[in-house]
């Protein structure tokens, strides 16, 4: 078998579950963008969730590129405002290829982790963390 189909094979064994940080660190749309960088900062993470008023629900995701790109043109927004980032929802449940695929085809980094059961966000997958699955492969 070709490397690349047995790679392909072991993601697709993988689950999303296996390879998120579990958790969330959130905010709130109207939110300002320093107090997410404060946020990012204090707990050394490149994303946080913006949720919905009653916080189960993902809104958007603000990462560390969308702060640069915030700084750099000068601009004082929300958190809603500098989101670059699409809301994106993937099962823990589902395996690893499938949220490879789905930040690849959406061009995004993280995405939201939700439980299969609620659809609540329970964590978020980032790039790297597929890099560390595919290391271990």
């Amino acid at each position: 078998m070709p490397k690349e189909s047995a790679l392909s094979d072991a993601l697709t064994h993988v689950r999303v579950r296996d390879c998120m940080n579990p958790g969330t660190l959130t905010c709130g749309a109207d939110d300002s963008l320093q107090d997410v960088a404060a946020i990012m900062a204090n707990h050394r993470v490149h994303a946080v969730v913006i949720t919905t008023a009653n916080a189960d629900r993902p809104a958007g995701v603000v990462s560390d590129l969308d702060v640069v790109a915030a700084v750099a043109s000068g601009a004082d927004c929300s958190a809603h405002q500098a989101a670059a980032t699409e809301a994106l929802t993937i099962s823990a449940d589902e395996p690893l290829r499938d949220a490879a695929q789905l930040m690849s085809e959406h061009g995004v980094s993280h995405l939201v982790v939700v439980d299969s059961s609620g659809g609540s966000p329970v964590g978020v997958l980032s790039t790297l963390d597929i890099a560390t699955a595919y290391a271990n492969s």
